[in-house]
């Protein structure tokens, strides 16, 4: 089969409505890709609703995006789905953390330049087995993005919506291979990024096992330089010169800073491996994952606050993270008498996390008279491993008729232990204090949360074209937290003696689901949906204070600040999906309103203003999204999307939110909420240009990213991050064997601001003649310019 040929089977719309309405054979993700679309290239076969389901036949909100896009627009990780996705905004914060996802625009916390680590409002999957990793998103059949809660389908109780990725699996039936590398250049860098992977897939018994391992390494040179690290902590001077220049003359940086050149490299190794077994009625996959991931900054600036430049940070020490992920898992699943397909999952999942930051300005707002010694810097020293067990059987039903049901059980037990110090160099000495490990405080916390739940749904065609669909999970969750605080500075060294309490928490409760759909033509469906979802509670991983609280700083939780609850959703969506001109155009069109109660809002302690998570308040979330393929001419895709979202505060929260000084501010109903764009869209445009046998393939796509609020009705200092769009294109030319090509990414070299740490409030305040560098501006990448090439056998 020619290249052509086989590109027009495997092209995934870029989106796609799929649901649980259609009683067709589970569990399609261990079908070989090329079944993901017939040779008309328009029908599309989705398994994010537990079953195997064509476009036209299924009724809820799912978009999708195919290993053909996923490998054109060097869509690395979760962070460039986003522009792709209808619903959904990502914030791009580089490699230091996971990026922050907020669909549908249910997040009430304040943006931030670090990203994050874990995200309870999605589910995230891989296959079948949940997790919370940003795996790199290779040897992948595609991306699956369900919209609005899936609790009564899914294991994990899905407030917002849920994301698969679906791997290739091992083929028992052949041996094959891809081996891919990619060099970049990126403005504004001094170095030369490369990626390299391999994928191997090697049958071991014909038609029974198989082994499919994928290994890569990506480096990206960075481009965010940090000019102002301190040559000798304790000793240099973090501000040589005056408030009017603090960075002082030539002379003043050359004896004090030790400046450094793209920090926010990345480097990632990555790794996963399967172990396949097939039978006529049985299916069996063994994974282990592996990656890791490092850099030396943040990808932020100080928007100018000492006259940095605009790729340029203003904190005063390199600030290294280390993250490292491993997956184990098993995934089962066979035929029980023609009745069911009955799914078992068992996996471990266990992250590392290393990091360090510049905590300087965090110390000199506690007003210790720290800005007293002159040479006066602070950074942590941060670990934390989470790990997380989860085994979850489901039950599919296979027996046909007009009535098909899922029924499942999952378990999850998640636990974290962190450790935390602030080094403060030189500042005992100064005070005349005996800590030569330079500890100014340190915490321990320890947390472990359970989950247990009862899920399912059942269908029913009352005629061929219409269905109804019901669906109910029952859920309950224990959660307990240990922890401690200590302040070494006003200890005997070498001693660090913690001051420990405990505290848990827990609930239960009931979520539900209501759907129906009616296919008026083959072509054209209509559909509507009303569910109910929520996020479990749990426990802040802050230290509990111990009472009476001692003098001196205390960092830790009071009683009521130790745990919060779960909040809830309300979804009520309807959407249209139609197939015109001889199917040369689908569109879908989708609209929702969303009310949250109790939201988890970002609050502080009382002792020490540590992030924490209370409730409060409600919000609403309403908005339209849309998709569309259009195929005019043979060779010719435009593919496209917009999303409208009006997402606000529909209750008043007193005293949420901190400012300078320790005031607290005030939300009100009518806020908009943080986090997320009002208006988002793209165009793509690919033309295959034939080649005898081979295609010369073009690629244009262009995505616009609407202003997102810090905080929330941009109080408190919040401030409204400019939209901006941005765009990319590809040249390839594409045989059976191999392709070569070249891309850009950002051509136009865009500077976009994508998240904000801190807030206005702070931003060049003067303490005793020194400036504040708290705040901080994420930054998108620049423009990236490279090439590459794909060898398949």
């Amino acid at each position: 089969m020619s290249y052509r040929a086989k590109l027009k089977l495997g092209l995934l719309s870029a989106t796609i409505i799929s649901s649980a309405a259609a009683a067709m054979p589970a569990m399609a993700q261990t079908a070989p890709a090329a079944t993901a679309a017939e040779a008309d290239g328009d029908v599309i076969v989705v398994t994010g609703t537990r079953r195997s389901t064509t476009l036209m036949e299924t009724p809820i909100n799912i978009s999708a995006v195919g290993a053909e896009q996923l490998a054109s627009q060097q869509i690395d990780d979760i962070r460039d789905i986003a522009a792709f996705t209808p619903g959904i905004t990502i914030t791009d914060t580089g490699p230091y953390g996971a990026a922050n996802i907020v669909m549908r625009g249910l997040s009430a916390s304040d943006t931030s330049s670090t990203g994050g680590n874990s995200d309870t409002a999605i589910g995230i999957y891989l296959g079948d087995v949940p997790l919370y990793v940003d795996y790199k998103l290779i040897d992948l059949e595609r991306v699956e993005t369900l919209l609005g809660p899936q609790g009564t389908l899914y294991g994990l109780g899905t407030l917002a919506g849920a994301i698969r990725y679906i791997p290739n699996r091992p083929d028992p039936t052949q041996f094959s291979g891809e081996v891919y590398g990619r060099a970049y250049d990126v403005a504004h860098s001094k170095g030369i990024g490369y990626v390299g992977y391999g994928v191997l897939n090697v049958p071991i018994v014909k038609d029974a096992i198989a082994f499919r391992t994928v290994t890569g390494y990506y480096y990206d040179p960075g481009f965010i330089d940090y000019p102002f690290i301190l040559k000798s902590p304790g000793t240099s001077l973090p501000q040589p010169g005056s408030v009017a220049n603090p960075t002082g003359t030539d002379a003043d940086k050359a004896a004090n800073f030790a400046g450094r050149k793209d920090l926010n490299s990345e480097k990632t190794f990555t790794s996963r491996n399967q172990l396949g077994f097939t039978g006529a009625d049985f299916q069996a996959y063994f994974t282990y994952a592996f990656q890791q991931t490092k850099t030396q900054g943040r990808q932020a600036t100080g928007g100018n606050v000492i006259g940095e430049g605009r790729y340029e940070a203003p904190w005063r020490s390199a600030e290294p993270s280390k993250r490292t992920s491993q997956l184990v898992s098993l995934e089962v699943q066979g035929n029980i008498a023609d009745v069911a397909q009955a799914i078992f999952v068992s996996a471990y999942t266990n992250k590392k996390r290393r990091s360090s930051i510049d905590v300087t300005d965090l110390l000199l707002d506690l007003d210790y008279d720290y800005e007293l010694f002159p040479a006066f810097s602070g950074y942590t020293q941060s670990r934390g491993t989470d790990e997380q067990y989860n085994q979850e059987l489901r039950l599919v039903s296979t027996h046909g008729g007009p009535f098909s049901w899922v029924l499942g059980g999952f378990w999850n037990r998640q636990s974290t232990n962190s450790d935390y110090r602030e080094i403060v160099p030189g500042y005992p000495a100064y005070a005349g204090i005996n800590r030569p490990d330079e500890v100014e405080y340190a915490s321990y916390v320890k947390t472990k949360l359970d989950e247990k739940a009862i899920f399912g749904e059942g269908s029913f065609k009352i005629t061929p074209q219409w269905q109804v669909t019901a669906g109910i999970r029952y859920f309950k969750y224990a959660a307990d937290v240990l922890g401690g605080t200590a302040l070494p500075l006003f200890q005997t060294f070498p001693a660090i003696n913690f001051r420990s309490r405990a505290g848990s928490t827990g609930k239960d409760g009931t979520v539900w689901k209501f759907n129906s759909s009616y296919n008026i033509t083959p072509d054209l469906m209509v559909w509507g949906t009303y569910s109910k979802g929520y996020r479990i509670g749990g426990v802040n991983r802050v230290a509990p204070c111990v009472l009476p609280l001692p003098p001196g700083q205390n960092l830790c939780a009071l009683e009521n600040e130790l745990s919060y609850g779960p909040d809830a959703v309300k979804n009520a969506e309807i959407g249209v999906r139609a197939q015109l001109f001889d199917r040369k155009l689908s569109m879908s069109l989708s609209a929702f309103k969303i009310k949250w109660n109790g939201i988890q809002l970002d609050g502080q302690t009382a002792n020490g203003a540590i992030g924490i998570i209370t409730n409060g308040g409600a919000a609403e979330s309403k908005g339209i999204e849309f998709s569309f393929d259009a195929r005019p001419i043979q060779g010719l895709s435009i593919r496209g999307n917009y999303s409208y979202l009006d997402a606000k505060l529909t209750e008043d929260v007193p005293q949420l939110l901190s400012v300078q000084g320790g005031d607290l501010v005030d939300v009100f109903a009518g806020d908009r909420l943080p986090g997320s764009t009002k208006n988002s869209g793209a165009i793509g445009v690919t033309y295959d240009i034939p080649m005898g046998d081979n295609a010369l393939v073009l690629g244009w796509t262009t995505t616009y990213t609407g202003g997102i609020y810090s905080r929330p009705g941009l109080r408190g200092g919040g401030e409204r991050i400019p939209a901006y769009t941005m765009s990319r294109a590809n040249i390839s030319y594409k045989t059976d064997a191999y392709e070569i090509g070249v891309f850009a990414n950002n051509i136009f070299d865009k500077y976009a601001i994508t998240g904000i740490g801190n807030d206005l409030s702070r931003y060049g305040l003067v303490n005793d003649g020194v400036i504040y560098r708290g705040y901080a501006q994420s930054v998108a990448q620049p423009r990236v310019i490279g090439v590459e090439s794909r060898l398949k056998f």
